[in-house]
């Protein structure tokens, strides 16, 4: 497990992280098509909270592509780095998962962040922010819709429907289970929507939610309480 420190000069205010977003906005790459599923790696992160001891747990989780095996893991823990904002929250994990990133033992792949991409207020959530830092392709798969609307798309897995921003097109809602809410999914950098699609229905052969987040929402889950208990 790696400790984390907020780095240098990491925002503070709303202001000053808005103002990054738009800094780094500018540097998403939407015209790549990203790996193709089922190939190389593939890697999930996820974080846990525990406020009353403002500490951030972050766990990044690689699998094998073509079988969904564990390749490797790492976790990162540090104090809680921006204060809760909706649209900002990032900020408030980015530097413990970049850590658990960095501690792997082999390259992630494509990464696949429990929240957002496109899909965001200002066209710039997690997976957004951590591709364009971390230049790997990203996409987000979500629980809910955050402020968008959709149709109900089909009952059977792998019907899709569009999440809208008024007309404009942010993402899908995807069913990866019969009957089974759909997931919310978006293009973070360096990736098609339809490949997110793709990748998104590679992972979840079992569960509506993908494999990657399962397993790093588990172990975030791990390093926290055993950073709650040494601490």
């Amino acid at each position: 497990m790696t400790t984390v420190r907020v780095p240098a000069g990491w925002p503070a205010t709303e202001e000053e992280a808005r103002a990054v977003q738009d800094e780094l906005r500018g540097r998403v790459v939407l015209d790549e098509p990203g790996p193709p599923p089922r190939t190389g790696r593939v890697t999930g992160v996820d974080v846990a909270y525990d406020d009353g001891r403002d500490l951030v747990a972050a766990a990044a989780v690689v699998l094998d592509a073509a079988t969904l095996e564990v390749v490797a893991q790492a976790t990162a823990v540090g104090r809680v780095s921006f204060p809760y904002v909706p649209g900002l929250l990032a900020f408030r994990e980015i530097p413990t998962v970049r850590a658990a990133l960095d501690a792997l033992p082999c390259p992630p792949g494509l990464v696949v962040c429990d929240g957002y991409g496109l899909a965001h207020p200002r066209r710039f959530g997690l997976a957004s922010h951590l591709g364009v830092l971390t230049g790997l392709p990203t996409i987000g798969v979500a629980k809910n819709p955050f402020t968008f609307t959709y149709d109900e798309p089909g009952p059977e897995r792998g019907s899709s429907a569009p999440l809208l921003a008024g007309a404009e097109e942010v993402g899908r809602a995807l069913r990866t289970r019969d009957g089974v809410k759909p997931v919310f999914v978006s293009v973070g950098h360096r990736v098609s929507l339809g490949n997110a699609l793709a990748h998104t229905l590679a992972l979840t052969p079992r569960y509506r939610l993908p494999e990657t987040t399962r397993r790093a929402d588990a172990l975030c889950r791990r390093a926290l309480r055993e950073a709650a208990v040494n601490g």
